[in-house]
């Protein structure tokens, strides 16, 4: 395996080159490729960065922040909350799809890949991209919480008009970059069962919500 991280062929590849490039991901560069070469990681190496491969800069319009990659076999492929298609649904995305037919009336799909969303423009970006086989959170504190911060600060500044939707705590810390004074901000519980049980996450409404905001300012909505 190749110790240099392998970015997209679109219009992120320069930006997320050049600031992984910086003294300060030092760590993070070296940490991630030690990590796969030694223990089983996910996702697959070439797919670390497939949020950005699958959904192009100039094409993003909302973002989706998840926490770190799902951790058993085949699932992960480099989108948060996505799976492998085949794979079965993790509780989490159970509950996506759940709200998804409450809010939008769409019927449960079979496929958790959810690829399409991003080709539509939906970027599905974990605060930590890379995860240890079996250990939820073994790749925090490595860096990585500190890269996404920058993409995301970096969409806030330079775009307008961008809806996030923060699920979660976790995601909810990211807020603090974005500017709410030309964006819309969608927060709500997590979709893990822990917090949807308890209320936080069911009744959102955060997909119907999005499309609509995206129809005011003349964007073509999400077809979920």
């Amino acid at each position: 395996m190749s110790n240099r991280f392998q970015y997209p062929q679109n219009d992120w590849s320069e930006f997320l080159s050049h600031k992984l490039a910086e003294p300060q991901f030092e760590r993070l560069c070296q940490f991630v490729p030690s990590a796969y070469s030694a223990s089983t990681c996910y996702p697959n190496f070439p797919h670390i960065f497939e949020a950005f491969a699958q959904c192009s800069y100039e094409k993003t319009k909302v973002i989706v922040v998840g926490q770190d990659p799902y951790h058993g076999e085949g699932q992960a492929n480099g989108l948060c909350f996505s799976v492998q298609d085949g794979i079965p649904h993790p509780p989490s995305l159970r509950n996506i799809f759940k709200e998804l037919e409450s809010d939008v009336l769409k019927v449960y799909p079979d496929s958790g890949d959810l690829s399409p969303w991003a080709k539509q423009g939906v970027l599905l970006l974990n605060a930590v991209l890379t995860v240890e086989d079996g250990k939820p959170g073994s790749h925090q504190n490595q860096g990585w919480e500190s890269f996404t911060d920058a993409v995301i600060e970096r969409i806030s500044r330079q775009k307008t008009g961008m809806v996030f939707l923060l699920w979660g705590g976790y995601a909810q810390k990211k807020g603090r970059f974005i500017d709410r004074s030309k964006h819309v901000v969608l927060e709500c519980g997590h979709p893990s069962p822990l917090s949807a049980n308890r209320g936080y996450w069911f009744g959102n409404k955060h997909f119907s919500q999005v499309n609509n905001h995206l129809k005011k300012q003349g964007k073509d909505p999400i077809r979920w």
